[in-house]
């Protein structure tokens, strides 16, 4: 039995620039950090030759390629796994489409768990590399590329996205009162609705592949989140919410169906309650509100927020790992028997 364990992410600055539409002509920059809640992925032998796969449903099937989830057919083939085993998985917070990169944690921790089962290594970059090819190459999903790496690097990280395909992952180096600061200085709310990112990604990556304005406004999101990057590396953290304001607007222009009247309605009150910025995580259209204020004003604007559920997510230092290693045992082959050699004579 093999478990792996893989944080979600919050993802604070950049978000947009990391579509392969944007960063290949412009270069792209996101501020994420991994948070204390996990998506687990147990790979077990099976006692035929069929695979047993168990998530949201349950399927039984007779070999890998006849799977009907995607990532999971995908990275069996990318690993050249054929059958024989069942794969299951649990979150922290299992509902899809709440922002929180949980497709794309499921994905890393699905290689990562499947590559310790074949007896092999798989590195951080490898991880995030190989999640990104079956994400968005294989199953042709129109996403970025931060969840991944968020996913597979874990920690507080300025990830870069080159517009040769390459990317570069750097913790962000402060002074520990100051993260501590701007780690509390975090509130986050469940508005009780998910979506699906696809569509909303699908436009966005449409139109900033051409679309002037499209293509200015993340531009000026991806100069927003190097000066956050800046402000947090010299410890002035008060000013990080007007930056995450700032930045929320920008992206609440990018497309259609990123907020509506109830979720905006929802960031002015935080907003008159002491909130200097925030916005919604992942693609939009529901999921969490990330609201940011300084800590005496959580109270209030809890109770502002009181129709939503308030839920706590700490950072996470930790990327990707193998929590409980226990290979199958795999039979020797037998060995060949001797030919018997007769001299005639």
């Amino acid at each position: 039995m093999i478990i792996s364990k893989t944080p979600l992410r919050m993802s604070f600055m950049g978000g947009g620039s990391d579509l392969p539409s944007f960063y290949r002509q412009h270069g792209g920059l996101v501020i994420s950090t991994a948070i204390d809640k996990y998506v687990f992925v147990n790979v077990n032998p099976k006692f035929d030759d069929g695979v047993r796969v168990s998530y949201s449903v349950t399927e039984t099937v007779g070999s890998a390629k006849e799977v009907a989830h995607p990532l999971v057919r995908a990275s069996c083939a990318q690993l050249g796994i054929a059958g024989g085993l069942e794969i299951t998985s649990i979150a922290d917070i299992p509902a899809s489409g709440t922002g929180l990169g949980s497709s794309s944690s499921f994905t890393v921790g699905l290689l990562h768990a499947l590559s310790a089962y074949q007896g092999a290594y798989m590195a951080a970059d490898d991880l995030a590399r190989g999640a990104c090819h079956i994400e968005i190459d294989v199953c042709g999903e129109p996403i970025g590329k931060q969840d991944q790496y968020a996913a597979a690097f874990g920690g507080l990280n300025a990830i870069e996205f080159h517009p040769n395909d390459t990317v570069t992952v750097t913790p962000v180096v402060c002074d520990p009162a100051a993260q501590q600061r701007f780690e509390e200085s975090i509130l986050v709310f469940y508005t009780g609705r998910t979506r699906s990112a696809s569509n909303i990604l699908k436009q966005q990556s449409e139109k900033s592949a051409s679309n002037t304005a499209t293509i200015a406004s993340l531009q000026t999101m991806v100069s927003l989140a190097q000066d956050f990057l800046n402000y947090l590396r010299a410890g002035n953290t008060d000013i990080l919410g007007e930056i995450l304001h700032e930045g929320w607007v920008l992206k609440r222009g990018l497309s259609q169906g990123i907020t509506d009247e109830a979720i905006d309605g929802f960031y002015e009150r935080a907003r008159a309650e002491g909130a200097t910025g925030g916005k919604l995580l992942g693609a939009g259209g529901g999921g969490f509100l990330m609201i940011y204020a300084p800590p005496e004003r959580h109270e209030a604007i809890t109770r502002a927020l009181s129709d939503l559920r308030r839920i706590d997510m700490p950072f996470a230092r930790e990327g990707s790992k193998i929590i409980f290693y226990q290979p199958p045992v795999r039979k020797a082959a037998a060995p060949k028997r001797a030919e018997r050699v007769l001299e005639l004579t």
